[in-house]
């Protein structure tokens, strides 16, 4: 057993012992106090008395307020059954139908589209993501597919946000797209325009990524199936899924 998972354990024994019990509005005034920085969604009981379930996003911490201790690990039962990753697999599926029930209001015409096939496909992604790049070059080859694209730079690629505004600023976007994912202009010479047009759409790209609660890239929902990452084998798998239920 990792160190991981024994100092998971051993903060379980310790909180066990205390024997004490708090609400959940008392557990996460505590969080708050103790952890200000951390985004909460949600607290609930765990199978543990006395530890807390945190979520943050799609991922879950263990909290101990008597102690103060936050945890991050996997908790298992006794059959060996990592209850943790079931919990998240029930929050990512959670938050996929939040996000797909979303996308039904998205502005499509303000995102960069391309091609004209039948499957929908939106598509959040970062110019100088690597991964996002690797799902451009899938998706390109695919005559089948009509795709949305948003935008969505992270700050850890400082340049993202300028080829963002490059790519809008072209008359023909889809094209720009292509050429930024291929790599083209990671000389860093290229051109942009100032348009207060340009701007107001940076503006409601970001804002799309915000509302629909995506933190990081590439994000799809493929005929109203979300798909986190540049999975292949799943886009493909949804894709050809589709395509038989279509027939």
């Amino acid at each position: 057993m990792n160190k991981l998972v024994s100092c998971l354990l051993v903060c379980i024994a310790v909180i066990m012992y205390s024997g004490v019990v708090f609400a959940e509005s008392d557990v996460e005034k505590s969080l708050k106090t103790n952890f200000s920085d951390l985004k909460i969604d949600s607290v609930a009981s765990s199978p543990v008395a006395g530890l807390y379930e945190v979520t943050v996003g799609q991922t879950i911490y263990y909290y101990a307020p008597k102690e103060g201790i936050l945890i991050a690990g996997q908790m298992f039962d006794k059959a060996k059954r990592n209850l943790t990753a079931d919990r998240t697999q029930e929050l990512q599926a959670k938050i996929g139908q939040e996000i797909v029930r979303k996308a039904k209001d998205l502005p499509l015409d303000k995102a960069v589209k391309a091609g004209t096939g039948k499957h929908i496909v939106i598509e959040f992604t970062d110019p100088d993501c690597p991964y996002c790049r690797k799902a451009a070059e899938f998706f390109e080859k695919r005559t089948d597919v009509t795709k949305y694209t948003f935008f969505m730079p992270l700050p850890m690629h400082p340049d993202a946000k300028n080829k963002v505004r490059y790519i809008l600023c072209q008359q023909d976007k889809g094209k720009a797209f292509e050429e930024v994912m291929k790599g083209k202009i990671d000389n860093g010479k290229y051109e942009t325009c100032k348009s207060a047009e340009v701007d107001d759409l940076i503006k409601i790209h970001e804002s799309v990524a915000a509302k629909m609660g995506i933190s990081s890239t590439p994000f799809f929902i493929i005929n109203e199936t979300p798909i986190s990452g540049a999975d292949i084998p799943k886009l493909e798998q949804e894709l050809w899924k589709k395509g038989v239920e279509g027939k």
